[in-house]
């Protein structure tokens, strides 16, 4: 008998723009509403695999996320980009290197590109001094590059693709791929995403944008993959009410939105 596969959880983080929802001094119907849908943090996710947990990116939303979910302890930490809204959380991972003290201090592990890894350890230079100061973030940097590779037997694979110009990441783990800030995507990295059962990608609005994926754009990719169901994430308040924007989706395709729990 052949062993059964363990199920993968997925629950979003945040599933908003680098500005969220509602955006500071703006009084639109989507920033004024009561509809906790509409309420987006900055883009992220977790990925539960039996008693592995993976975070997947950490703007400056993260210490309120990791709150909101009552997490303790993590695996890993993977980066898709640069961004401060994808890493601008970083300094907050220092919480987590002390819960189980004074019995162990526990360094986080965050996984990136060189690019990414380059502008975090010049961000959070203080975090890789030959003598840090005490309470500092005790992170453990590693980097990956084009081909797959493992965390305590787990197989992660990067998606490459381009954020107008800059390069991002996107991951596949198992049957879920999760892609966010992508502009366009190559049709060898697209090969990638063969027999993905759920495919997560950015939607930032239904007009184009110059270094986002439109609604559009977003369910041509998904038309290439034709996974069994997609979600939509990092969307601005341009998308529109959840409840009306929804409905202009084919079947099978649907805004995510923060809190949303999904099962493989």
């Amino acid at each position: 008998m052949e062993p059964i596969s363990p199920s993968i959880r997925l629950t979003f983080l945040g599933t908003g723009t680098s500005q969220g929802v509602p955006v500071i001094g703006c009084d639109c119907a989507v920033c004024t509403s009561t509809d906790p849908r509409d309420n987006r943090l900055r883009t992220s996710a977790m990925v539960e695999i039996g008693d592995k947990r993976f975070i997947i990116d950490a703007g400056p939303d993260f210490r309120q996320q990791m709150l909101r979910e009552g997490i303790s302890h993590i695996t890993a930490i993977l980066l898709t980009h640069k961004h401060k809204d994808h890493i601008g959380g970083i300094d907050d991972v220092r919480a987590l290197n002390f819960v189980d003290y004074p019995q162990a201090v526990r360094a986080v592990h965050l996984y990136g590109s060189q690019d990414t890894c380059e502008c975090v350890r010049k961000d959070f230079d203080y975090a890789f001094a030959v003598n840090p100061y005490r309470g500092v973030p005790q992170i453990e940097l590693h980097e990956f590059g084009t081909q797959p590779f493992e965390i305590e037997g787990v197989e992660v694979t990067p998606i490459r693709g381009e954020h107008s110009r800059f390069e991002v990441t996107g991951f596949r783990i198992g049957e879920l791929a999760y892609m966010t800030d992508f502009k366009s995507i190559s049709e060898s990295e697209i090969e990638k995403l063969n027999g993905v059962k759920v495919l997560v990608v950015n939607a930032l609005r239904f007009e184009l944008h110059d270094s986002h994926f439109s609604v559009e754009e977003a369910l041509q990719l998904a038309q290439k993959v034709a996974p069994e169901r997609v979600y939509f994430t990092h969307m601005s308040h341009d998308i529109g009410l959840h409840c009306v924007a929804n409905l202009r989706l084919p079947d099978g395709v649907e805004f995510a939105y923060d809190g949303l729990k999904i099962e493989l």
